[in-house]
């Protein structure tokens, strides 16, 4: 295990917290999460600091926008959608232009192509334009008339979304669960929102503020989330809560494979980021429910998912031994 990544995640951390006020767990998850190759949405209401926590994440992260997919197209280091009902899929992906004189189809990427992707209030999209990033999401990849394009690491997208306002779409169950956790900021206490006042209320506030880790080393660490060992007990906790999601009553859209193996990336890649070369049970049950919540559909909408979802942990046991089946 290197044991510069733990100081590194502190330093990024302290990095972030310096200019925005945001729940220290809340914010590990998040790192968690880019580390392991998975992608976050944050829903809230408005002002809260969504779209100021995404970007000083992604600036606090030194870029090399010489790094090119496997296609040869450049990779941006940072790009911003600033979601509206009216843009379209080409505008998310790109799109081939023909250039009359010269008779050639030339790419216009779109802003997709970009190690960092902040998708400010995803749900304003249409669902034909939410569904563009589909692919991308679960392949790391873009296909436009035919041509695959393969984007490099590291490939990451913090979408924000309204729990409230017009003209918002919801997002489909596949797109949600491509999201490797969801997270609320939540309101800041009243000290927290004085020091936010002082802060963002002088034009020069991000006038200061720096990266300070390297993208090599998020792909240094993306690496080294494999490596981290997870024993028999909490592998089998996993699939015994995630597929005590299909047997809840109160569960009508239970949680797929998928899920677990969200979770599985997520919880090694927290260990990761906490110093550990394995994944302690408290993990899994610190995560799950941020991490199955957005997945699953009750069958009273009066039911938070998170009601059962508690109730699931509280209830399967965990298994000590190894077992032939699960």
């Amino acid at each position: 295990m290197d044991s510069s990544i733990k100081p590194s995640i502190e330093l990024l951390i302290q990095n972030i917290k310096r200019l925005i006020s945001v729940d220290t767990q809340k914010l590990e998850y998040i790192i968690a999460a880019q580390i392991a190759g998975g992608h976050v949405i944050l829903a809230d209401s408005h002002g809260v600091g969504k779209t100021s926590l995404a970007r000083a994440l992604a600036q606090s992260i030194r870029w090399r926008p010489e790094d090119l997919d496997a296609s040869g197209v450049t990779m941006e280091g940072f790009n911003r959608i600033q979601c509206t009902v009216d843009l379209l899929p080409q505008d998310i992906l790109g799109y081939n232009r023909f250039i009359g004189h010269s008779g050639e189809l030339v790419f216009n990427k779109g802003p997709v192509f970009a190690h960092f992707v902040l998708c400010d209030e995803i749900n304003l999209l249409t669902p034909k334009t939410q569904g563009s990033f589909l692919q991308v999401m679960e392949e790391q990849s873009v296909t436009i008339e035919g041509k695959h394009y393969r984007l490099s690491d590291p490939f990451f997208i913090i979408a924000t979304m309204n729990l409230r306002g017009v003209h918002l779409f919801p997002l489909p169950a596949p797109q949600l669960d491509r999201f490797m956790i969801r997270l609320s900021l939540g309101y800041p206490s009243a000290e927290e929102e004085r020091a936010i006042m002082a802060r963002h209320g002088r034009m020069d506030a991000w006038d200061s503020f720096q990266s300070v880790i390297d993208s090599s080393d998020l792909i240094r660490w993306k690496k080294m989330v494999d490596t981290v060992q997870m024993h028999d007990e909490v592998s089998f906790y996993i699939v015994d809560c995630v597929r005590a999601t299909r047997s809840h009553p109160d569960i009508e859209s239970p949680a797929s494979p998928r899920a677990g193996v969200r979770i599985s990336r997520l919880v090694r890649s927290l260990a990761l980021c906490r110093g550990l070369d394995y994944v302690p049970l408290d993990f899994v049950k610190e995560t799950f429910v941020s991490a199955m919540a957005h997945r699953i559909v009750t069958r009273d909408p009066s039911i938070p998912p998170e009601a059962p979802l508690e109730e699931i942990l509280n209830t399967v046991p965990v298994e000590p031994k190894r077992r032939e089946s699960v």
